[in-house]
């Protein structure tokens, strides 16, 4: 039986599910050039913003909630565009990261960038663990695929990213 093709993230895909909102970032993985990187932006930003409103404790509850509203956002995404880990998905960027900022708070912008650095290079690069946890929840075969697995595997190599940034972080700090 013929697989379906993988459907593209378009304007028209965001606004057609709310999952699909979610999942492709608000937007920010509609970008053609580096999504993962913009939805990382968009997820400092909104970090920003969220600070300016709510109490730590508060955002602390709003990423806890993010996470499996991500885990069925993402699972929904990938499954209607028929790919295990579709790039335009940045959900789990945004998490990530704001887990990230979230444990490294309070940080000044010099903090804050090398927070961003470290992150981007364990999520794109995929060193030791970030790897692993990378191809943990990937099917061998596409025709296999268990999207509520896929949907868990995209977040969870991004948390494993994060906590690699969190502990040079720390070592940083320690040293």
């Amino acid at each position: 039986m013929p697989q379906p093709s993988m459907r593209r993230a378009t304007l028209s895909f965001l606004l057609s599910h709310p999952a699909h909102f979610i999942a492709l970032g608000f937007g920010s993985g509609l970008s053609r050039l580096a999504p993962g990187t913009v939805g990382t932006l968009w997820a400092w930003v909104a970090f920003s913003v969220m600070q300016l409103w709510f109490t730590p404790a508060t955002i602390g509850w709003i990423i806890a909630a993010s996470l499996p509203v991500g885990w069925w956002a993402c699972t929904v995404a990938a499954r209607d565009m028929n790919v295990a880990d579709p790039s335009p998905v940045v959900w789990d960027e945004v998490v990530a990261f704001w887990i990230v900022l979230w444990l490294v708070t309070p940080a000044g912008l010099l903090a804050q960038t090398v927070a961003f650095l470290l992150f981007r290079f364990f999520d794109a690069a995929k060193p030791g663990p970030v790897a692993w946890a990378d191809g943990l929840f990937k099917p061998r075969d596409p025709a296999q695929v268990r999207w509520w697995q896929a949907g868990f595997g995209i977040i969870l190599d991004d948390l494993v990213a994060a906590f690699c940034t969190l502990l040079v972080i720390a070592l940083w700090r320690a040293w």
